[in-house]
């Protein structure tokens, strides 16, 4: 996921900076230098935004034209914080 998925991602939920954050358990400050792509973060950190991302219905495309876009889900979905990521839910 890049940071602009993430940002439009985000965007489409309705989310903040720190809506994003808190549902993972990551400090707002590493989402908001994340999406501005001013660090180097490390895989499983991003892995734990786009679970909860698209745990709330956001669908990430990849290849010559990567985006987002929403999936309507009927009930929302808190994501998974950064400590219980394992190999089982990280799909």
């Amino acid at each position: 996921m890049s940071a602009a998925q993430s940002r439009a991602a985000r965007g489409l939920l309705g989310w903040s900076e720190a809506d994003l954050a808190a549902k993972v358990g990551l400090d707002v400050s590493f989402v908001r230098s994340f999406e501005a792509s001013q660090c180097d973060p490390a895989p499983g950190q991003v892995d734990a935004l786009r679970s909860a991302l698209m745990r709330a219905g956001a669908v990430f495309t990849n290849g010559d034209c990567p985006g987002v876009r929403l999936e309507r889900r009927d009930a929302p979905d808190e994501g998974t914080r950064l400590g219980d990521l394992t190999t089982e839910n990280d799909r």
